[in-house]
C-alpha cells in the first residue's frame, strides 16, 4: 500500500511533524500552525468531538503518527486504544508519549502495512487523518476501514485545486507520491453509506455512520 518513498519520508520527519500538534511552543511553529496548518487543528477537534461517548471504546488510528489522537482519546476515557504506522520514528515517538502521559496501558502502537496486519477484533471508532494523501488504492482502505468498525469512522482527504494543493505538490515532488482529491472523487468512495462530508479549510473531513444492523459486534 505505501508508495514511492512515504516510508521513510516520514520517519525522517517524525519530530518535525510532531510539532505541528503544538508540542513544540515556538512563535515560527505558532505562527505556521495558526495560518498554514488549520485544516490540522480543524479535522483533530471534528474527531475527538466525534469519538463520544469514548468511556471504555476501542478505537483504531490508521497512519497514527506521533499518536496523538489515540493518546488524547485514551486520556479521555478510550478503554483501548490501536495505532497503525509504517515509519518507524513516529511508532517510537507514540510510545514515548503514551508513556509519559500514563496510558499505555490502554494503548498498542504496532509498525506496519494497514492493509497487510491483521487486527484483533473490531473497533467503535476508527480515526484516518492525514493518511490518504498517501494511499495509491484508496478505495480498499475504506472498505477495510468500514469492515472493522461498528460505530463512526472519520477520513481526511486532501482537496484537489487552489493554491495551496498546488504548493503542497511542489514540496512533496521529490519527497513522496501525493493524492488530492476533487468533491466527487470522495463521493464515489463512500457511495451507499451514511456520511457526511464537510469542508476543513483545505481538506474534506469525512464522518461515516455505520449501518446499525452492524453494532454490537464488540
Amino acid at each position: 500500500m505505501a508508495v514511492r518513498n512515504v516510508e521513510t519520508f516520514f520517519d525522517a520527519y517524525a519530530e518535525g511533524f510532531d510539532a505541528i500538534y503544538g508540542t513544540q511552543h515556538t512563535l515560527f511553529n505558532r505562527v505556521i500552525n495558526k495560518h498554514f496548518r488549520k485544516c490540522m487543528r480543524i479535522r483533530f477537534e471534528k474527531t475527538l468531538a466525534g469519538c463520544l461517548p469514548i468511556e471504555g471504546r476501542r478505537v483504531l488510528d490508521i497512519g497514527c503518527g506521533p499518536g496523538h489522537y489515540g493518546i488524547h482519546l485514551a486520556g479521555q476515557g478510550a478503554g483501548q486504544v490501536c495505532g497503525i504506522d509504517f515509519a518507524e520514528g513516529m511508532i517510537s515517538l507514540a510510545e514515548h508519549r503514551a508513556q509519559a502521559q500514563g496510558v499505555s496501558d490502554r494503548c498498542q502502537f504496532v509498525l506496519g502495512d494497514f492493509l497487510a496486519h491483521r487486527f484483533d477484533g473490531l473497533f467503535d471508532y476508527t480515526v484516518v487523518m492525514g493518511f490518504m494523501d498517501y494511499v495509491e488504492d484508496p478505495k480498499a482502505v475504506v472498505e477495510k476501514v468500514l469492515s472493522l468498525t461498528t460505530s463512526r469512522a472519520f477520513f481526511s482527504f486532501p482537496m484537489a485545486g487552489g493554491f495551496l494543493a498546488w504548493q503542497r505538490k511542489v514540496r512533496y515532488k521529490r519527497k513522496c507520491d501525493l493524492f488530492l482529491y476533487r468533491l466527487e472523487d470522495v463521493l464515489g468512495l463512500f457511495e451507499g453509506t451514511d456520511c457526511e462530508v464537510e469542508d476543513a479549510h483545505r481538506d474534506f473531513f469525512v464522518t461515516v455512520q455505520v449501518a446499525e444492523s452492524r453494532n454490537g459486534g464488540l
